[in-house]
């Protein structure tokens, strides 16, 4: 019975050299995630972990493994401004928005058009791009407008923009999950238009080997911008800051000329706040 209090006081020393080390060890995963260290509430601190499409030329899309597209490369330029590396993410359009206002990503970038439903389930940074509705077709389809599309099969990619012009228009669309999805149906026939981001059907008919062709265009009618998970003011803020920056040091203008050559600015259109001015696409390249 001698030796019992020598092992109680092993025992105690062995116990407070634990505690110690799990002391250490909560101070270190504190000092990580403190605000100070992740200001904007990233899921891994300086790394902007964005949610986007695999199949939308040119604003979105996978080339050669690399996320790539104006959306992305502007992105990542605007992320640069504020310290953070963007990790790409691909995922359905359908399932973006939820994921985002869920804090799967910290970011949405695939064209999103602000719409005042969709501000019920993200906030939204400045606008950074405007765009087209286009209306793909069929070679050889007699359409030619969008007055003509009423008892026609409208496909268009589910929860898009498109979507909610078609179902306000009462064209009872088919919806499918990608833009691959609403393709193969021109292409197999079982659709007479799509709907579509003008940018993104011009590069589809484009690849299409004359399968498909633009029958119409109109424009769109709100900005496309990045979403954040409501409530994120400082990320959204930030954000807003650095598009700010790539529009005023000519980056904007570079990449809408890189990935749209020829396409005509609204005059009207004035991307990010609004308080700087955009070179031209010479001045810039």
């Amino acid at each position: 019975m001698r030796f019992l209090p020598a092992l109680t006081r092993v025992a105690a020393l062995g116990a407070a050299a634990v505690l110690a080390a799990t002391g250490l060890t909560a101070c270190g995963d504190g000092s990580s995630t403190s605000p100070a260290a992740n200001p904007y509430g990233l899921l891994q601190p300086g790394v902007l972990r964005a949610g986007t499409l695999t199949d939308a030329p040119p604003n979105v899309y996978l080339k050669d493994g690399k996320f790539t597209g104006f959306d992305n490369d502007l992105l990542s330029a605007v992320a640069t401004k504020v310290g953070l590396k963007v990790e790409f993410v691909g995922t359905d359009f359908s399932a973006l928005l939820s994921q985002v206002n869920n804090r799967k990503f910290d970011v949405g970038s695939s064209s999103i058009t602000i719409t005042e439903a969709r501000k019920k389930t993200v906030d939204f940074g400045n606008g950074y791009d405007f765009g087209y509705f286009g209306l793909d077709v069929p070679a050889g389809s007699p359409i030619t407008g969008f007055d003509q599309l009423a008892g026609k099969r409208v496909v268009v990619v589910q929860g898009t923009v498109q979507d909610d012009y078609a179902t306000g228009e009462n064209l009872n669309p088919v919806r499918v999950p990608d833009y691959n999805g609403a393709i193969n149906q021109l292409k197999a026939g079982t659709a007479d238009a799509w709907i579509a981001p003008a940018e993104i059907g011009d590069k589809s008919a484009e690849d299409s080997n004359g399968k498909i062709t633009v029958a119409a265009k109109q424009l769109s009618p709100a900005p496309t911008a990045y979403a954040v998970a409501k409530g994120n003011d400082k990320l959204r803020e930030a954000l807003n800051e650095g598009l700010d920056e790539v529009i005023a040091d000519g980056t904007w203008s570079r990449l809408q000329a890189q990935y749209y050559p020829g396409r005509p600015i609204p005059a009207d259109f004035k991307p990010g706040s609004g308080t700087v001015a955009a070179p031209s696409p010479s001045a810039a390249s």
